[in-house]
């Protein structure tokens, strides 16, 4: 802004300063009424009148859909009103706090510009008491050169100068130049998908493309020619935001046979792509600029190494467009086929792949020339993202923006980068998590465990010494000491009177047992508690014959450390790395993250589902999401017909409890107006309401140990996959990482083991896992990252197969045949619980 000023006071004869007084003020019209509400009701008025279904904003183009019975009256890509008075109206734009506002600058229309004597002064120019009494009427000012080509240093002014409506130097730079009322011209391409099929058809049959090299060329040689070939119409000005109005059937066309051209022909539009962007004085219709980049960022011709710089200049310019055209964009790409939106993340994921860990042939540019590579393809990746996750459902799965080349980068310098407040501009993966593998977090939270673990054991070993007592080695563990005959009681007791040792690493004892805990007794420790909670009898869960699942009891009235106690197996079950068979719902994890980190308040309300839909009920109870979708759905008289009230019953363990959904809802009927409050309140009431208490318990029960800042990163999903592990049971990817102690590969018992296994139903199956692990669930990242040895039993064919589930190890003996095999481990898998020395 200081250079506009500037500008002015080098050219004073920019000002024409009029001696003449104001015209007189018109009579008060309306006494008493305050002037800027008479100022601001006549332009406000045609805002209350009918609007149609979409709104184009004058100063933007954008054209938007109506809905809902409140009507958006300023533009939400560029800050401006939809109303052509309500912006030249500067009542509406004044601060109504006192605070400083710049001198107006007024346009009317296309005649004079009006400049206040405020500005004058601002400006610096000196003018007699007279001249500064009146209003200065100037001729048009003359255009302001534009501004120099965006780069990044200069993205974040760019970005606010197009978002601030109040900007005096866009009301100048928009003012009656003969230039800038001139409209574009763009050239005429009118070949349809059709005629270019052909044209291909026969340039392969010939093996001659030329016709075709020079037609790609053309259309590729200028964001103009880009927007006149692809545009539905090249003479439309502005955009709407549910569709970018193009061809799309020509434009895939167009990039897939692109994509099967001889490299010269690729080759040759690759430099008219290079030419567009080095374009400077682009003359297009509003949001073209936009289309354009849109059209180019789906070209397959990026895959290749070769075509990167490019690349990375095309993700620069998408980077730097302003805000209000980043939310057009992700809206656009919401348009796309989900097989093109896959090929542009996949292209992006092998630029950020080979920018990292570049080639040895040095063909990229060097680090030090293209460290901004990186910073930038991420940004447009996260608009992208985004994007997907908007949709519903989404496009493509989320694990599609996984790069899981970076599992191999320091992932813990990343998490410092990040977590290092001193540095917040120290650009780090993390800051982006949806790029970083399951794998990835998991082992950042690992570690971030670990270091926490050491922290605590140390500060309890130095606690020993300051008070002279000898250290001994419990003091680094956790330890619980449970009884069998009564598992849950202990547990409780454990847990309460060692919460400062809660992140410690945790060792396991069973009275009685001579049993040493490598890992095993945790992993049963877990299994069994988990398993006495969720029984029916304590009347903490009630399962879900239908969803096979379990939720929270809205009727339980007994004790919360119970629910306490399960978010804290949770914590300390991802704190120590154990997987859970825990049969929650998916809404269960978006309650954990809800927030991500506790409160420092503790009025603030935790585990709260924001928005629960049909989809989260169906996952319990999939019969009532149904009937509600039909209630929603109905086509009659609901009142009459279904006769429903506002209140609504459940049954659990045998009981039936009523509630009201809102004041004397047993009085209140259901209709066809009310009946979409109806649903949001039963959900309300059956997701949140009804079980506040006992989620918030389990949520804070969670974050005693589970509160690092790695959950920041992580989804719903993953966090399920970090407690329960994959679903999946793949015996080929555990049998690629089977080491073999006393047996080869090739042995007839091996070769009759994974035989055996593979005739297994899938219970059998988690059993086999369950026996020799501990757990019958998959860790994070598959079998794969499994370790698991088979050692030789010598002489002991009468014997039973026995496991050493602290370092997933089956000592198998030789047996004769597979019959005994199969007979043996089947008895072994049925009957193992409990543990033994020899």
């Amino acid at each position: 802004m200081s250079r506009l000023w500037e500008r002015l006071r080098r050219r004073p004869e920019l000002v024409t300063v009029c001696l003449e007084p104001p015209p007189p003020a018109a009579p008060d019209a309306s006494p008493g009424v305050p002037v800027a509400e008479r100022e601001v009701e006549p332009v406000m008025e045609p805002l209350s009148r009918p609007l149609p279904d979409s709104l184009t904003c004058p100063s933007c183009k954008v054209t938007v859909p109506v809905t809902g019975a409140r009507v958006r009256q300023i533009c939400q890509y560029c800050g401006n009103f939809y109303n052509a008075e309500a912006n030249a109206n500067v009542a509406l734009r004044r601060p109504q706090n006192g605070g400083v506002s710049l001198p107006l600058i007024a346009q009317v229309g296309r005649g004079p510009t009006a400049i206040s004597a405020a500005l004058l002064s601002h400006l610096g120019v000196n003018l007699s008491p007279l001249a500064m009494a009146s209003v200065i009427y100037t001729p048009a000012l003359p255009p302001i050169p534009t501004t120099p080509p965006r780069t990044s240093s200069s993205r974040l002014s760019t970005a606010n100068s197009i978002r601030s409506s109040r900007s005096i130097e866009s009301l100048l730079s928009s003012s009656t130049g003969s230039q800038s009322l001139r409209r574009p011209v763009y050239p005429v391409h009118q070949k349809r998908r059709e005629e270019f099929l052909t044209d291909v058809q026969k340039a392969r049959e010939s093996d001659n493309y030329a016709d075709i090299s020079v037609y790609l060329r053309t259309i590729f040689e200028s964001f103009a020619d880009i927007c006149a070939a692809f545009k539905e119409d090249p003479e439309r000005d502005g955009a709407n935001v549910d569709s970018p109005e193009l061809k799309m059937e020509f434009l895939y066309a167009v990039h897939d046979a692109l994509q099967s051209m001889p490299s010269i022909v690729q080759k040759s539009v690759l430099k008219s792509i290079i030419n567009s962007l080095l374009q400077e004085k682009r003359r297009l219709f509003h949001k073209d600029e936009v289309r354009a980049l849109f059209i180019l960022v789906q070209s397959p011709l990026f895959a290749p190494q070769s075509s990167y710089t490019v690349f990375a200049h095309l993700l620069r310019q998408l980077t730097t467009l302003s805000n209000g055209d980043h939310q057009i964009l992700m809206r656009w790409f919401r348009c796309l086929e989900a097989k093109r939106l896959k090929m542009i993340v996949s292209h992006i994921i092998q630029f950020i792949t080979i920018r990292q860990f570049p080639p040895a042939d040095a063909s990229l540019p060097p680090l030090n020339k293209s460290r901004w590579w990186i910073p930038t393809a991420i940004k447009v990746l996260a608009l992208i993202n985004a994007a997907n996750n908007a949709a519903s459902p989404a496009l493509i799965s989320y694990t599609e923006f996984y790069n899981h080349a970076l599992d191999h980068v320091d992932l813990m310098q990343e998490y410092a980068n990040w977590q290092t407040p001193d540095r917040p501009d120290r650009f780090s993966y993390c800051q982006y998590p949806f790029i970083l593998s399951i794998v990835a977090k998991r082992t950042i939270l690992t570690k971030d465990s670990e270091q926490q673990m050491i922290l605590t054991a140390r500060r309890s070993l130095v606690a020993k010494v300051s008070r002279h007592q000898p250290p001994q080695i419990d003091v680094f563990f956790l330890n619980i000491h449970v009884r069998r005959s009564r598992l849950l009681e202990d547990s409780l007791k454990e847990i309460a009177n060692k919460q400062r040792d809660l992140k410690k690493k945790l060792k396991v004892t069973f009275s009685g047992e001579p049993g040493l805990d490598m890992g095993g007794l945790t992993k049963e420790w877990f299994m069994l508690i988990i398993r006495k909670v969720f029984d029916s009898s304590y009347g903490m869960f009630v399962y879900h014959n239908k969803s096979r699942c379990y939720w929270f009891s809205t009727t339980h009235s007994g004790s919360l450390r119970e629910y306490n106690l399960i978010g804290v197996l949770m914590g300390l079950a991802v704190y120590n790395g154990i997987i859970l068979d825990l049969r929650f719902p998916h809404i269960c994890y978006k309650k954990l993250l809800s927030p991500p980190v506790v409160p420092t308040m503790e009025h603030v309300a935790v585990g709260i589902a924001k928005h629960p839909t049909l989809e989260d009920l169906a996952q319990i109870m999939p019969e009532v999401a149904r009937g509600l979708k039909e209630l929603l759905a109905y086509e009659g008289n609901v009142e009459e017909d279904l006769c429903l009230n506002f209140h609504v019953s459940i049954e659990e363990f045998g009981k039936v409890i009523t509630v009201n959904l809102r004041e004397n809802g047993e009085e209140v009927p259901v209709t066809n107006e009310n009946r979409d409050e109806y649903v949001r309140l039963y959900l309300d009431w059956i997701l949140n309401t009804a079980i506040y208490e006992q989620v918030r318990a389990f949520y804070l029960g969670f974050h005693t140990l589970g509160a690092s800042n790695a959950l920041l990163m992580f989804r719903p999903e993953e966090v399920e996959m970090v407690v329960c592990g994959c679903p999946t049971i793949n015996l080929s990817e555990l049998k690629k990482v089977t080491e073999y102690d006393g047996y080869t590969p090739n042995h007839e018992v091996i070769q009759n083991l994974w035989a055996t296994l593979e005739e297994f139903s899938t219970e059998d199956k988690k059993r086999f896992l369950l026996f020799v692990t501990g757990s019958d669930r998959v860790p994070v990242g598959g079998m794969g990252e499994m370790t698991f040895k088979v050692s030789l039993y010598p002489n002991k064919e009468e014997m039973l197969p026995l496991a050493h589930t602290c370092f997933n190890q089956l000592v198998l003996p030789a047996y004769r045949d597979r019959a005994t095999l199969k007979q043996k481990l089947s008895v072994a898998i049925c009957n193992a619980e409990g543990f033994g020395l020899e």
